[in-house]
């Protein structure tokens, strides 16, 4: 049973993940991550593109601590997101600079 849960949300995932690249409206986006995420859920996710961006921008990860209220260890979590090589924050960034 447990394998078959594991795939069926593995399933679900991918699923999602084909939603998201989708849909090419950002009200109708927005309007669905609002139904699919809590309001802590979404303030999770914008938090970790905040510090994100502001690694990227060359902000200490104390600095960001204190600024944002984030624990440090999140934040170097994201560091290190951001530094592997390949990085999908990195080309995301890259992506929105450009924009």
């Amino acid at each position: 049973m447990k394998n078959n849960n594991t795939e069926i949300k593995n399933t679900s995932f991918d699923e999602l993940v084909k939603i998201f690249t989708d849909i090419h409206d950002e009200d109708f986006m927005k309007n669905f991550m609002e139904c699919l995420f809590t309001p802590a859920e979404r303030e999770d996710f914008a938090n970790r593109w905040t510090l994100v961006k502001e690694i990227d921008k060359g902000t200490t990860q104390r600095e960001i601590a204190k600024n944002f209220n984030m624990s440090l260890c999140k934040i170097t979590r994201g560091s290190k997101e951001l530094n592997k090589e390949d990085s999908a924050f990195k080309k995301v960034l890259e992506m929105y600079k450009n924009k």
